[in-house]
């Protein structure tokens, strides 16, 4: 048996209920994120506003037509690094039914080869620390641990 492909595209807004759903399933997180009809109004708004950002996009991977992964990508320019401009990764989620099957290496790998034909400096993301199966992932794909991360919550 063939494995079926993965498909990486932009994010459509008929994709927001299948995202919401894989971005409620992570217990790590800690986002509030929910599959409550309530709620929906929240995430279509977001993605709204996703959609009008131009540095930033929303991707879907599928397989057999099924959404099974998300990311978001922020391409940011600073004046460190001569000017150069960076992408970063957010929000990479593989749907739990579907992990382990090359999905988030899928969804990394587009990312890679994406900042590479833009001719950008580096790809970079954070990770919460307690997602140690996450770090050894990233690693095994090439990135380095190099900075600290802090947040400060508003809400």
């Amino acid at each position: 048996m063939q494995a079926s492909t993965i498909a990486i595209r932009q994010a459509r807004e008929d994709d927001v209920q299948a995202i919401v759903a894989i971005l409620a399933s992570d217990d790590v997180g800690g986002h509030c994120d929910t599959t409550d009809a309530a709620a929906y109004a929240d995430y279509l708004d977001a993605f709204r506003t996703l959609q009008q950002t131009p540095r930033e996009t929303l991707y879907v991977a599928e397989r057999d037509g099924v959404v099974v992964g998300t990311f978001q990508t922020l391409l940011t320019t600073t004046l460190s690094g001569r000017g150069s401009t960076s992408m970063i990764i957010e929000a990479v989620h593989t749907s739990p039914d579907y992990r382990g099957q090359g999905i988030g290496s899928a969804m990394i790998g587009f990312c890679l080869d994406e900042a590479r034909r833009l001719g950008l400096r580096q790809v970079q993301l954070t990770s919460n620390a307690k997602r140690t199966d996450a770090h050894r992932f990233y690693e095994r794909l090439g990135f380095a641990k190099s900075h600290f991360g802090f947040k400060y919550k508003l809400k």
